[in-house]
């Protein structure tokens, strides 16, 4: 992660708030390319999605608020800002950065306004601040992985249309994962590997259409729950702070591993490597 500095540097937290304003305009253009540009405007409303997807975006929203949070602390903290401004300003920027997506769904045809989203948002903001408050660390992180799922060729408008699309699109293919850091938890003389996480699992698998599969009936839908082991790529340090800040940088996606699956069909199934 980010080198901390212990006191303001104005010129650090000028360039952070010019590249917070820059990142900002450029994913909500990126955002609105992707998903509305082609959708009929409407005028604001609200619109209940809370059973869409087998709620797979719903967790995709707060792991997404979690991650934005996290990134915004780390760069409040190189700035030099205090560490309660850094966790409540940084930590609250995903749910900032999520409910300007929110807005872009009220006025569009396709979708409106969701409680729901908004409600998953701050859950996941509130996991990154209450065990940065609790902790002054991360032991239990959110993370990421993702399969290309059989099923995007028959909707690529849908799903997406290439890999790219496909990882944002397809929750066929992605799984959402609580991976927590057992070492942490033991005393300081534990030689439990400080690397070495535990990681529950959700994804789902079926999905041709948001609510049901009514154009292909013959495909069922399924939750899918996960026990894996993980790596935790934040806790490997190195002598080189630019291999650190790689491998900070991606310690986000869940690192395949032997896993087992429990889904709602009541079958179980073992994967040597999963991703």
């Amino acid at each position: 992660m980010f080198a901390q500095r212990d006191t303001v540097n104005n010129k650090r937290l000028k360039t952070l708030i010019v590249a917070e304003t820059v990142g900002y305009t450029a994913t909500m253009t990126g955002l609105y390319t992707l998903w509305y540009k082609d959708v009929p405007s409407s005028s604001f409303h609200f619109f209940n999605d809370n059973d869409e997807w087998l709620q797979m975006d719903k967790i995709g929203h707060g792991v997404t608020a979690y991650y934005v949070g996290f990134a915004g602390y780390e760069a409040l903290k190189w700035s030099g800002v205090s560490e309660k401004k850094s966790v409540w300003y940084g930590g609250t920027l995903g749910l900032f950065l999520l409910t300007s997506v929110e807005v872009f769904d009220g006025f569009s045809s396709d979708w409106g306004f969701s409680w729901g989203d908004v409600a998953i948002n701050t859950v996941g903001s509130g996991f990154f601040i209450a065990q940065q408050l609790a902790w002054q660390e991360q032991r239990v992180l959110l993370k990421y992985s993702f399969h290309q799922s059989d099923y995007w060729e028959k909707r690529p408008n849908l799903l997406g249309e290439n890999l790219a699309q496909n990882m944002l699109k397809d929750y066929n293919g992605q799984t959402y994962w609580m991976s927590a850091n057992i070492a942490s938890f033991l005393s300081e003389e534990s030689k439990f590997p400080k690397w070495l996480n535990v990681a529950v699992g959700y994804g789902a698998d079926g999905m041709l259409g948001a609510f049901n599969n009514n154009a292909f009936p013959e495909i069922e839908r399924q939750r899918q729950y996960y026990l894996s082991l993980d790596i935790d790529l934040t806790r490997i340090k190195t002598k080189s702070k630019f291999a650190n800040t790689v491998l900070g940088t991606f310690g986000f996606l869940k690192f395949p591993l032997p896993t087992v699956e429990f889904n709602s069909n009541g079958t179980t199934n073992f994967y040597w490597l999963y991703f």
